[in-house]
């Protein structure tokens, strides 16, 4: 007697590279649903032009003495880190206007991994961050910013930023699949952004701080990804805030992925 019973109650086991294939289709439907509405790049194209013209030109004298092009060496690859971390918040906020959308609902219904439509809009993310490096870098080189490294640096730090945002683009995810509305995602996301980005040295060197905010920012995530990525880019040292943010990016996915996962599955119940 064959079952009639509905796929979303039937339970569904599929193998890693299954899941991981799931995960790729759907970020495909993000990449497209981008392209179809490159509206949605705004907010990655614009942030970073504001953010380096507003610290260079307005700040720059003040922060680094007066030497403009030091200070733009200092600041790019800081501002880099800040663009991407920032752009992970809509990440969040997109799953939880699906959710609101009913789209969850269709996912349910489907033979599919449980974790491929969360993965899938996690990898679609790329474009966006992509796209504000492009931007980023483009008005950088523009403005006298000089890579000091060669193209295999350059290439490492574009593709450890795009870890480093895909890394903490969970925690968006995670409050993207707990709270009711995505204004309240992009509230809180930006709460939790700010401090970290702005108590970090991507503006102004930690040795400038008072000795407790010191002690923070040198153990910030984004610091320790700001200092990798200028010795990459300028050159200097690559391996110790290598390795501590490598910690960081692999703590967040322990502890935020789970999480993102249960309240998923409890949202689409």
């Amino acid at each position: 007697m064959s079952s009639t019973l509905p796929i979303e109650n039937s339970p569904l086991r599929v193998s890693s590279q299954q899941a991981l294939r799931h995960g790729l289709a759907l970020a495909g439907r993000g990449v497209t649903k981008i392209r179809k509405a490159p509206v949605q790049l705004v907010d990655v194209i614009l942030t970073p032009i504001v953010f380096l013209l507003m610290f260079v030109y307005l700040f720059g004298g003040a922060i680094g003495g007066g030497d403009m092009d030091g200070y733009l060496q200092m600041v790019v690859p800081g501002i880099m880190v800040m663009t991407v971390f920032q752009a992970s918040i809509g990440i969040g906020v997109s799953l939880n206007a699906d959710a609101s959308a009913g789209v969850f609902d269709r996912f349910r219904s489907m033979p599919i991994a449980r974790s491929a439509p969360l993965v899938g809009a996690v990898l679609a993310d790329v474009v966006r961050y992509v796209v504000s490096l492009a931007v980023l870098l483009a008005l950088a080189l523009i403005m006298g910013y000089r890579i000091h490294t060669d193209p295999l640096a350059t290439l490492a730090a574009a593709g450890l930023l795009l870890a480093f945002a895909l890394s903490f683009a969970w925690m968006s995810v995670y409050i993207g699949m707990l709270v009711s509305t995505p204004g309240s995602v992009q509230g809180l996301m930006t709460i939790l952004v700010l401090p970290l980005t702005f108590a970090s040295n991507v503006f102004v060197p930690s040795r400038t701080m008072p000795g407790w905010l010191q002690v923070w920012s040198n153990i910030n995530p984004v610091s320790l990804m700001a200092d990798t990525t200028r010795g990459l880019l300028n050159g200097g040292e690559v391996t110790g805030p290598l390795l501590g943010a490598l910690a960081w990016m692999a703590g967040v996915i322990v502890v935020f992925f789970p999480l993102a996962m249960r309240a998923y599955r409890k949202k689409a119940a």
